[in-house]
């Protein structure tokens, strides 16, 4: 049977969500505590968006496959339901940065990463001396001269839509680079914090950090409001966008459709390459 897991974690201490030989890991970490609390060996996890090292997350999700008298047999001598009692067990034993938040059994078609229609980041920018709060020091990236939001967000819009990000991703052999950005935008909060929030179907590797900082030279004044499309249309990296700091980045949400109908067909969908309405096949 499949089971859901919605989690967080302060990923100031990890070396990412994936597994890596002598790194503390969030996949791990969550594998050797499920499998303590269900005295099964750690189990494999499919995880809806891998973080990297430093980055955080408010509503991740993943799930794995066990057998159904392992489930059964979560509640013990209880009478709660199974996804509860997990629930409970696993604060036992997860260390105070990782949190779950809930467990359920859903359909087999689900898929953590693959059924996912949209994943939603933010990204915290401080850029007044006067408005440093140090209890965020671990969420919130500090940084020098006053930004120009509106500026910032004039440049992000026009990024929106079913694009090659090429520009704006570490490039994996074989991998499509073509997203479908739905929402980039920035605004300063009342307390005076630069929030920005970035939204697609899916993301490709430092895709949103790099976002962020082809914005950030606009909003210092050293380019126009035009320059992160041209970047975007030129589908090359380029040496003025920085990949901004892991910590100010949290991802938000992943949401998936309602039913399972919906959530088979969009795992077909997400396994297929994507191409752009001009592009061809890619050898």
């Amino acid at each position: 049977m499949r089971i859901r897991l919605d989690l967080a974690y302060d990923g100031t201490d990890f070396s990412g969500w994936a597994r890596q030989p002598g790194l503390r890991t969030v996949e791990e970490t969550l594998s050797d505590g499920l499998g303590r609390v269900l005295r099964i060996d750690p189990p494999r996890l499919v995880v809806g968006g891998r973080t990297d090292a430093g980055v955080h997350a408010r509503g991740s999700v993943c799930h794995l496959d066990i057998d159904d008298d392992v489930w059964r047999r979560v509640p013990g001598r209880s009478d709660r339901p199974s996804g509860e009692a997990l629930v409970t067990r696993l604060r036992g034993v997860l260390p105070p940065d990782v949190a779950v938040r809930a467990a359920r059994e859903v359909h087999p078609d689900f898929d953590a990463r693959f059924s996912a229609v949209r994943r939603r980041y933010s990204y915290r920018l401080v850029d007044r001396a006067g408005r440093v709060d140090p209890l965020r020091r671990r969420d919130t990236v500090v940084v020098r001269g006053t930004l120009d939001v509106e500026a910032m967000d004039a440049a992000a819009r026009p990024l929106l839509g079913l694009r090659d990000f090429a520009a704006f991703c570490k490039p994996r052999e074989g991998a499509s680079t073509v997203r479908t950005l739905l929402d980039f935008s920035w605004r300063r909060d009342d307390e005076g914090v630069i929030e920005g929030t970035v939204v697609a179907d899916a993301f490709c590797h430092s895709m949103v950090r790099a976002l962020v900082g082809g914005v950030m030279p606009v909003g210092e004044g050293r380019h126009p409001v035009s320059w992160p499309l041209e970047i975007q249309a030129a589908g090359r990296r380029d040496p003025g966008v920085r990949v901004m700091p892991a910590h100010g980045l949290c991802l938000e949400e992943i949401v998936y459709p309602d039913t399972q109908e919906g959530q088979r067909r969009r795992g077909l969908e997400s396994r297929a390459r994507r191409e752009t309405p001009c592009s061809g096949p890619r050898g």
